[in-house]
């Protein structure tokens, strides 16, 4: 059943409130290396590039701690 437009109008809002979106430009056939690779870990694709720049974002701050 299609969402009426006051509940896409507050899905909408929400996710304007509490998300901020990054676009993120892959070479092409990269796009299906990463959903399948996001698949075989049980995740979307959005959490598991949150959960890459979260890695990569600490592992930045542990090299710059040991400088």
């Amino acid at each position: 059943m299609p969402a009426s437009k006051a509940q896409q109008k507050a899905v909408t809002k929400y996710m304007q409130k509490n998300y901020d979106q990054i676009q993120v430009r892959t070479p092409k056939g990269k796009k299906e290396q990463v959903q399948a690779h996001a698949e075989s870990k049980g995740e979307s694709v959005n959490a598991f590039i949150n959960r890459a720049i979260d890695h990569e974002m600490d592992r930045d701050t542990q090299e710059g701690e040991e400088s």
